[in-house]
């Protein structure tokens, strides 16, 4: 039995949840990966997962196991890859996604230059305003911004994006600057649908504030919310990057500054820490750097 394969094959059962799913993605035949499985446990002397007729789920033993696969396999890999780093260029398909708006205007102008340098890349490019399930969606890398709820993802943080409440210089005449969080009960405030109907958390005086405003327009994208602040509607909470051509050209300005919300992350995301392949680890050094703005 060839184990490092064996080690392969029990690896992506247990990434993708059963064994059909992994005989699809190693390109083999089921019965063929139910015999390595089989070969794997019998030499072993224990059993990896349990099974029933309608899920595969790891036992306590294969989870310690697959630990320790996961540490063999990128040892091997790395040891394979030191020796054609400095000769090899990345070649084949990569897939990466990013929100809309931060992806237009950020991350596909990396990409862009990316395959102008590595001209043997195909590269795939999803702008996504939703978490998309990396493993499930065939995605290499993505971009996500904001704290992360799954924790089989590798994080390596990039920076941090401050969330503003901006209004039209227009409208702070006709209404005033806000000086508290509260005088925004009293706006007419442009929403975004994801949002949700309250912004902050503020900081008061080291307490946490959520405000539910209020507003006659909402929309469920950003850009057109962004212009209807523009236009003198009322304030807007937004992400820095979603305003800063405003803010530069002075079409809208930045109020509660001393409230401001705590700044979010932004995470480059990709399964398994060390079992990248080259084009990948290559794209991740490449977008750090591009995406070096944001760091603090």
């Amino acid at each position: 039995m060839d184990k490092l394969k064996a080690m392969h094959t029990f690896v992506q059962i247990a990434d993708h949840g059963s064994l059909t799913a992994a005989a699809g993605v190693l390109g083999s035949s089921l019965p063929a990966v139910v015999r390595a499985l089989a070969g794997l446990e019998l030499q072993l002397g224990v059993r990896l997962f349990n099974r029933t007729t309608r899920r595969i789920s790891l036992t306590e033993e294969g989870r310690h196991y697959l630990d320790r696969c996961r540490h063999v396999l990128a040892a091997v890999d790395d040891a394979e890859s030191v020796l054609t780093r400095e000769a090899a260029e990345p070649r084949g398909l990569l897939s990466i996604t990013a929100p809309v708006l931060f992806g237009q205007m950020h991350v596909a102008p990396a990409v862009t230059r990316f395959v102008q340098k590595y001209d043997g890349m195909h590269c795939r490019m999803l702008l996504l305003d939703r978490v998309v399930n990396l493993l499930e969606e065939g995605i290499d890398v993505g971009i996500r911004i904001g704290e992360l709820d799954d924790s089989t993802l590798v994080a390596q943080p990039v920076g941090r994006i401050r969330r503003l409440v901006v209004a039209s210089p227009a409208w702070l005449r006709l209404h005033g600057v806000p000086k508290h969080p509260r005088d925004l009960l009293k706006a007419n405030c442009v929403r975004v649908t994801d949002q949700g109907p309250t912004w902050g958390p503020f900081n008061d005086q080291g307490r946490q504030l959520r405000l539910a405003i209020n507003g006659n327009l909402e929309f469920n994208q950003i850009a057109p919310a962004v212009a209807a602040c523009v236009a003198g509607i009322g304030p807007g909470s937004f992400f820095s990057y979603q305003v800063a051509p405003f803010l530069k050209s002075k079409a809208l300005r930045t109020v509660l500054e001393d409230f401001e919300p705590p700044s979010q992350p932004i995470n480059l995301v990709y399964p398994h820490a060390r079992m990248l392949p080259m084009r990948a680890r290559i794209f991740i050094d490449w977008t750090r750097h591009a995406l070096r703005e944001f760091r603090p």
